[in-house]
């Protein structure tokens, strides 16, 4: 009886994997991306950053295909294609408008209020940031 109800503490007491779903507030340049389902996946959208309020036209200039630096920053998708692993999003890409590449990506709940999201180029070349919930 004890253990059942440790088990059902530790089960409350860890995030489920929707809990990605929102508006986070990342750790550089002032941006926010807005976490949704997307079919079994999640997908990230920019909904704004310090330049997007300076420049709201802003384009992706950096993408490394030419074909696609016309599109607006805004509302660009840059989290796609995640499995559910658990609590966390595995196997996905996101996308760095600063340099215009695309990385491996694992996005990762902790608590209701903080997500980690690593981008790496290949393991262990991996940086991790903590995005916090925009209320």
């Amino acid at each position: 009886m004890v253990f059942s109800v440790i088990g059902m503490a530790l089960a409350a007491a860890s995030p489920s994997a929707d809990a990605a779903i929102g508006r986070w507030k990342t750790e550089t340049r002032g941006g926010v991306v807005e976490i949704q389902r997307c079919g079994a996946s999640i997908c990230g959208r920019i909904v704004t950053s310090d330049k997007l309020r300076t420049e709201p036209d802003l384009k992706d200039a950096n993408n490394s295909n030419a074909a696609l630096r016309g599109r607006p920053i805004k509302g660009m998708l840059m989290l796609s294609g995640f499995t559910a692993d658990g609590d966390a999003w595995t196997g996905g890409k996101i996308y760095n408008a600063e340099d215009g590449k695309t990385y491996s990506a694992k996005v990762t709940p902790v608590g209701a209020n903080q997500l980690k999201v690593r981008g790496c180029v290949f393991v262990p070349l991996c940086k991790t940031q903590t995005w916090t919930r925009v209320r």
